[in-house]
């Protein structure tokens, strides 16, 4: 039994080694000078950081010679001496040749045998000229907090167009258009993929032109769960923000009024109201859900109307005559915007969508919109 697992392990061992006689190998090779006794370093710059793949003690000539197996997507790569590194990509079999002199490697150094390494050489160039301009506006002692907090944006969002624009829109395919998405400035990512929609915009392209290029790849399945991720964000900030009343709307008591004629030809105001807990509800009733909506609302008005809830409710239907039929019998506040949906108060209440109801505490005071609310009742409740 001994020698039958032997020989399987023989076996397996020169499998091994025959297919590793056969990987294909990518080449990083050149010269730094001024070099002598430092250790070079390559390194992989993968997903979860910087991965040692091999050194290198350099003599005086600063000659080196590296080979790796050739990856199936374009992979990172830098060369590191201390604190100095310049920054590759390989896609498959390529042979790269860098020389640089030590001192000056990161900014001073030559690349051939790959195209998309003399774009990364140029991104790197100017992420570093970038780095300078805003470090020297940082040290003007002559400019004040918000001029800035303005200038540095404004050289921040000028280098993010000309890169989106002139590298990564244009060649969306290339490795360098992925290296230029994950520049930083300091610590911070220059192209933000949490917030910011343009930039999402722009990992949405790469990720996309990955699929089509590299299918499979980690790197391209990274892309599309940030692009995601972010979009999901946007999404939710965006979400935030139409929950938020125009606070020039409001008036000096810390209220937003509205005043409209109601289905008896008189004027009603929602300030009238204060003292009671309001729904304040925007409605069509030429909607197909309108007949469903208003038995709920008559349930919600027939249980607590007694402990004070009242319905201020604005129809947006064009038909005048129409909307007094509809609203004959119902016992709430109803009146009607003649501008319709196009009115001013879509604007004024940052309405996306009709219907759409709001709660008004006793102090005539917006206190929820309808998208915060899960359960009406405790609301109502709470506010009485």
């Amino acid at each position: 039994m001994k020698n039958i697992i032997f020989k399987t392990i023989v076996a397996g061992a020169a499998v091994l080694t025959l297919s590793a006689c056969n990987q294909k190998k990518f080449h990083i090779n050149g010269t730094i000078t001024e070099a002598k006794d430092s250790l070079l370093y390559l390194e992989n710059l993968s997903l979860d950081g910087p991965v040692t793949v091999d050194s290198v003690k350099l003599d005086e000539s600063g000659n080196f010679d590296f080979s790796e197996n050739a990856p199936e997507a374009p992979e990172f790569y830098r060369l590191r001496i201390a604190n100095q590194f310049i920054s590759l990509s390989v896609d498959s079999t390529e042979t790269i040749s860098v020389k640089a002199n030590y001192p000056t490697m990161a900014t001073g150094y030559t690349v051939e045998g790959s195209e998309d390494c003399e774009t990364i050489k140029t991104l790197s160039l100017k992420n570093i000229d970038l780095y300078n301009r805003v470090l020297a506006i940082q040290q003007n002692t002559q400019m004040g907090i918000e001029a800035t907090r303005d200038s540095i944006n404004k050289v921040i969002e000028a280098y993010k167009n000309d890169v989106k624009q002139n590298f990564i829109f244009k060649a969306p395919m290339k490795a360098s258009s992925y290296f230029a998405l994950f520049q930083t400035l300091g610590n911070m990512l220059i192209f933000n993929p949490r917030e910011n929609k343009d930039d999402i915009k722009a990992f949405a392209a790469v990720a996309t032109s990955w699929d089509t290029y590299h299918p499979n790849a980690l790197r391209g399945q990274n892309l599309h769960n940030i692009a995601l991720e972010g979009m999901k964000t946007v999404r939710i900030l965006e979400n935030k923000r139409n929950m938020q009343i125009d606070p020039s709307k409001i008036n000096t008591s810390g209220t937003l009024d509205i005043s409209l004629v109601n289905n008896k030809g008189q004027v009603s105001k929602l300030s009238d109201l204060k003292g009671r807990v309001v729904i304040l509800d925007f409605h069509a009733f030429a909607a197909n859900e309108s007949t469903a909506r208003i038995m709920k609302l008559r349930e919600i008005y027939n249980k607590y109307h007694a402990q004070g809830l009242e319905i201020y409710q604005v129809s947006v239907d064009p038909n005048e005559h129409f909307w007094k039929q509809q609203t004959a019998a119902l016992p709430w506040v109803c009146v009607r915007d003649p501008q319709g949906v196009g009115s001013d108060l879509m604007q004024t209440f940052n309405i996306q969508e009709i219907p759409t109801f709001f709660t008004v505490d006793r102090n005539n005071v917006l206190h929820s919109r309808d998208i915060q609310i899960k359960d009406l009742d405790a609301e109502i409740q709470s506010l009485l």
